[in-house]
């Protein structure tokens, strides 16, 4: 059965409609030189079928057909970005424009738009944690919720990561292992670093043994900036002083050393989310399976071949217009 890829046959008409027009133009024209010569001018016209193969040639395979089928093999290869975001207070600190958090919101939706072909999920962390999207390739889904971050959807409370971290080993745990072994698992941890406070080392090195590679984005300065309140003020201490919130490293350092993952700065001055997206697309997962699909075999060679090969013989016979 005859199909057309690309079925625009409003503008291949178009194009060949044009075509006719002006090859009706060059005609005329060389006829009326020939006639004002005294030459015989029917003898210009016989190249006109030609180019008019030519352009159906090339207008063919524009439109890609394809007729028959072959049994192509295909590789499902898994991967799972799970992006753990910082919604705690801290993350409304200025010292990274317009905030902390909209510029970690912006940069990861353009991260998002980098993984078409993989599951990503968020979940959010600060005093609690919550799974705010599951593992899905829904961008679009993705995106909304990305969109909807602020400080105020957690409650306040010191910060914790060992629990989002131990949600994605619970989910990696009561997984099949054979699902396991099919897709590899990345885990992004956008934070400014404050108030961990916790051991994370048995967390830690459960994921390692998962073969699970842990990426963390340390967003702000070491100068770092106060916190302002959502009503206006600044947050303040129990001494009635305002509180500066600045940038610890010490424990995303410690995520991505022991996991094998990498670990960047997102600020004014610094911005390695694009290396991270790098490090991520050339995490390349197992191959979940190989199998056989049948696909529509483009013949647009044909006709393209046809067409080449009338214009260049248009173009090595050549027509004398006048003769002495």
């Amino acid at each position: 059965m005859l199909n057309w890829a690309y079925p625009d046959f409003v503008a291949v008409g178009l194009f060949f409609f044009v075509s006719l027009l002006l090859m009706g133009f060059y005609w005329r024209r060389g006829w009326r030189i020939g006639r004002a010569l005294g030459q015989r001018a029917g003898r210009l016209g016989w190249k006109t079928p030609l180019r008019l193969l030519a352009g159906a040639g090339l207008g063919l395979a524009l439109l890609g057909p394809s007729w028959g089928v072959s049994q192509q093999p295909v590789r499902a290869v898994g991967k799972d970005v799970w992006l753990l975001v910082d919604v705690s207070r801290s993350m409304d600190a200025t010292d990274v424009t317009p905030s902390r958090l909209l510029r970690a919101q912006a940069e990861l939706q353009q991260l998002v738009a980098q993984f078409p072909a993989d599951r990503l999920g968020l979940i959010l962390f600060g005093g609690e944690a919550v799974v705010q999207c599951p593992l899905t390739h829904d961008q679009e889904a993705l995106r909304v919720f990305l969109g909807t971050l602020r400080t105020s959807l957690l409650p306040p409370g010191a910060t914790t990561l060992r629990t989002p971290l131990d949600m994605v080993l619970d989910k990696l745990t009561r997984s099949s292992p054979a699902s396991n072994a099919a897709r590899t698992t990345a885990v992004v941890v956008v934070s400014d670093g404050e108030d961990f406070g916790e051991n994370l080392e048995p967390t830690l090195h459960a994921l390692a043994r998962t073969g699970t590679r842990v990426y963390a984005v340390g967003v702000g300065t070491a100068a770092g900036a106060r916190i302002p309140k959502p009503g206006g003020g600044l947050v303040r201490d129990q001494r009635n002083e305002p509180v500066t919130s600045r940038l610890q490293d010490a424990t995303l350092l410690q995520l991505a050393a022991q996991t094998g993952g990498q670990y960047v700065e997102l600020n004014d001055k610094q911005n390695g989310v694009s290396r991270l997206t790098a490090a991520l697309r050339n995490l390349q997962g197992p191959t979940a399976q190989i199998r056989s699909v049948a696909v529509a075999d483009n013949r647009y060679r044909w006709p393209l071949a046809l067409a080449l090969l009338l214009l260049a013989l248009d173009a090595v016979v050549t027509i004398r217009v006048i003769r002495p």
